[in-house]
């Protein structure tokens, strides 16, 4: 088994950045492609940002310009940079990897952290 831990998420004014983090517990697990989804309140998780293997990434249409993911392949760490803070951005966010874990193709999820963008 394979657990993601988020950190980074807080309170923040509008205009403001984070940096979220999303550490994979083993360096067994192969990754493949990382992703960062949120879940507001009363609104289904919706995909942020991807970022596979080979370092591309791609954004949904709310964050581009605003939000950078990134990736540490030595530290199996993705990070999730957010500037020009919304209080539309205000939710869970959750980290996703998937890839191969004992010659099985398996997909894992944190437990989030709380983004609360607000003045």
């Amino acid at each position: 088994q394979v657990q993601l831990v988020e950190s980074g998420g807080g309170l923040v004014q509008p205009g403001g950045s984070l940096r979220l983090s999303c550490a994979a517990s083993t360096s067994s697990f192969n990754i493949n492609v990382m992703r960062w989804y949120r879940q507001a309140p009363g609104k289904e998780r919706e995909l942020v940002a991807t970022i596979i293997i080979s370092g591309a990434t791609n954004y949904a249409d709310s964050v581009k310009g605003r939000f950078t993911i990134s990736r540490d392949n030595g530290k199996d760490t993705v990070y999730l940079q957010m500037n020009s803070l919304k209080a539309e951005d205000t939710a869970v966010y959750y980290c996703n990897a998937e890839g191969l874990l004992s010659l099985r193709y398996r997909e894992f999820w944190g437990r989030g952290t709380l983004v609360t963008v607000s003045s």
